[in-house]
Formats: structure tokens, C-alpha cells, sequence
């Protein structure tokens, strides 16, 4: 039997920075797969990004693979704020969501999604907060 594996889908501080190889340190040791879309919105929430499940939208991010899932999740959702420590409701959720990566390979990927009312929050236009007009929707 093959295990399940993990992957995981970034779209705001975790991807690797336009031009740069490098990625988060949350991410050291995980595969970058590529580029990849999810279906969503993107929202301007301060000095970083939420993505909601809205319409047909794409999101611009890029797909890892993790090496060591359990810890690297756990890891992660310490710095998304939603463990029990952090107060209801949480920021983010973590769920799993479909991603499409080139040649229209699709997988389930986790991916952190915005938790909250986007009310009077601006969208980020063509779904990438790496855009030169992110947040002029």
C-alpha cells in the first residue's frame, strides 16, 4: 500500500520571493513541485495574504512536497495561528483543496484558508500577491 502523501500549497509569505531560489524556513527540507493554482479568492489582509473559497477566481501560489508531514504541519499551524493555544476564531484553517500545477496535473494539496468575514477587505487583482497591482481589485 503507498502512503498518502503530503503536499502542501503556499500563495503569500511562504512562496519563494520573485527572482529567489530560496524558500521559508518552515519549508527547509520539503520538495518544491512547481507553480500551481487553487480555486479562490485572494484577499489583502495586512502586511500578507488570505485566500477564501469564492467563485472561479484562481490563486497564484506554488506546491511542496513534505518530507516530514506531521512535524512540518504542526510547525506550520503555530505560525498560521490555528492551534488551540490561539484564541477562536482562528485566522486560518488548514484544509486540503485541489491544486492544479502545470500540464494540468491536479492533486490534493493542504493550503491554509482565510477564517474570517472579508467584508471591507480588498481583493488582490489576478489572485497573486506577488503582482505589481496585488490589492487593486
Amino acid at each position: 500500500m503507498n502512503p498518502i502523501r503530503d503536499y502542501l500549497f503556499v500563495y503569500g509569505s511562504l512562496r519563494r520571493k520573485p527572482g529567489a531560489c530560496s524558500n521559508h524556513p518552515l519549508l527547509a527540507g520539503c520538495e518544491w513541485l512547481g507553480p500551481a493554482t487553487l480555486a479562490g479568492r485572494l484577499y489583502r489582509l495586512d502586511a500578507y495574504p488570505g485566500a477564501v473559497d469564492a467563485g472561479r477566481s484562481r490563486i497564484q501560489g506554488e506546491v511542496y512536497r513534505l518530507r516530514n508531514g506531521r512535524r512540518t504541519l504542526a510547525a506550520l499551524d503555530l505560525y498560521e495561528e490555528c492551534t488551540r493555544q490561539f484564541p477562536q476564531p482562528h485566522e486560518y484553517r488548514r484544509v486540503r483543496r485541489p491544486v492544479r500545477l502545470a500540464g494540468d496535473r491536479v492533486l490534493s494539496a493542504w493550503v491554509y484558508l482565510y477564517n474570517r468575514p472579508t467584508a471591507g477587505l480588498m481583493a488582490i487583482a489576478g489572485g497573486d500577491y506577488f503582482s505589481p497591482n496585488a490589492g487593486t481589485a
